[in-house]
């Protein structure tokens, strides 16, 4: 395998849905940190895509803040602040796993 899988999650505002976790899933290239796959458990199809489109691309090896930036700036939907906060969770897992098996 050439990637790796991680995920973050952060808690969505009250009311918006069923579940009240938010989960973002991502698929990395192992060389390079950039994300090739993503997706979130936001409740339309049309959201998750919209999402996985934003992340594809982005280097998780400069760091999560063009990412979140990014996120903010397209994504005006009601879950965007517990979008940024399972990004930052994600990358905590990132710099914790895989970041840890490079040093």
């Amino acid at each position: 395998m050439y990637t790796y899988f991680l995920a973050g999650h952060s808690r969505l505002p009250q009311g918006m849905a069923a579940q009240n976790i938010l989960t973002i899933t991502v698929e990395i290239d192992k060389k390079y940190g950039v994300i090739v796959e993503a997706s979130c458990t936001l409740a339309t199809e049309h959201g998750r895509d919209y999402v996985g489109k934003l992340l594809k691309g982005y280097s998780l090896q400069d760091g999560i803040q063009d990412v979140v930036e990014h996120v903010q700036a397209y994504y005006r939907g009601k879950a965007a602040h517990a979008l940024s906060a399972a990004l930052r969770d994600l990358y905590i897992q990132y710099e914790n796993s895989v970041l840890g098996l490079r040093a």
